[in-house]
């Protein structure tokens, strides 16, 4: 019995040795075919990336939109907000050029352009240099915040009324937010249509403003005081739109930040976005100060609808929040 257990002992060390042979063996191959994978995948990392890159994949769009942004400032003669505006934007991270729509009967004088192109290279990143560009309109129509820039080097505009302050990291935020979703818009200040329950012709609309969509958290609109959206809506905002409603625009002198939610609507059928963001007004003399804003509004959106023969605005109660900077999550 004792003879027969250390003979027993022997097969079982002499098996163990075979195993530790064949285990040795096995790891050798296996860290072999391990670095031929790990030079083969480098081998392919430091070819080409266009060669993969699909232009209609949108990680490839993803990654051609992924510059920065030009800032599309609107003013009217509020030189003080407009120097403050451009002073707090250059210093955003993402920023590639500022453009400044102007419709004033005089050009900017030289004074305020020495002023803005020294605040912009005091603010800007040292890693970069913003641009910065007056776009001279003849013509003084509201229409002209839209008119097509065809120099612009980024796929992404924010557009931005003279008299609002986001933080940059808020911007920052909403553009990645663009980013997921560029053929819709983003912005922080949303709006809703609703139909008239008073009126007695069907297919009547009201427009609502913040405490509507506050009340109900519904918003079908994000005013472009404060938008991300894609250049090609310039475009089409200046050849495609229809005539009558940009008419409409010049001739009230309101609207077109509606007129640009149904046409960018009506192309992708969808609803845009609204991201939270803390407002800082610097101005109280805006459009929406007046008298009968709402009452006017809803003109529009009336008159927009018969124009594009329907209602292209769709409803949405998505909202995007920066969670890195909300306390609950």
């Amino acid at each position: 019995m004792r003879g027969s257990f250390v003979n027993l002992n022997r097969r079982t060390v002499q098996r163990f040795r075979q195993f530790a042979v064949w285990s040795a063996g096995s790891l050798r191959m296996k860290i072999i075919l391990c670095f031929c994978l790990i030079v083969s995948l480098t081998l392919l990392a430091s070819r080409d990336s266009s060669a993969w890159a699909d232009e209609s994949d949108p990680v490839a769009q993803l990654s051609a939109s992924s510059k920065g942004y030009t800032l599309l400032i609107n003013t009217w003669k509020r030189y003080d907000l407009l120097k403050r505006s451009v002073s707090h934007y250059a210093s955003c991270s993402k920023i590639d050029s500022i453009h400044i729509v102007w419709s004033e009967p005089n050009p900017p004088s030289e004074g305020l352009k020495r002023f803005l192109s020294r605040v912009v290279t005091i603010n800007s990143r040292k890693s970069r240099k913003v641009e910065l560009k007056f776009d001279i309109h003849k013509e003084d129509s509201l229409n002209n915040r839209f008119k097509e820039i065809k120099d612009l080097t980024t796929d992404a505009v924010f557009s931005i009324d003279d008299d609002i302050i986001f933080p940059c990291s808020s911007v920052d935020f909403a553009f990645t937010v663009w980013q997921s979703a560029p053929d819709t818009m983003v912005g922080f200040v949303p709006r809703m249509h609703w139909i008239d329950q008073t009126s007695d012709t069907s297919g009547q609309f009201v427009y609502k403003g913040w405490w509507s969509v506050w009340w109900r958290g519904t918003y079908s609109m994000v005013l472009t005081k404060a938008a991300f959206l894609h250049k090609k809506y310039l475009k089409l905002y200046t050849n495609d739109l229809p005539s009558s409603i940009k008419e409409y625009i010049t001739k009230n002198r309101n609207c077109e930040d509606i007129a640009m939610s149904f046409l960018v609507a009506n192309v992708t059928g969808s609803p845009p976005i609204w991201v939270q963001g803390k407002i800082n007004e610097i101005g109280s003399t805006g459009i929406s100060s007046l008298g009968g804003h709402t009452e006017k509004r809803s003109e529009c959106v009336n008159w927009f609808a018969a124009e594009f023969g329907r209602m292209p605005l769709v409803p949405t109660s998505l909202k995007a929040v920066d969670s890195r900077r909300s306390w609950l999550w």
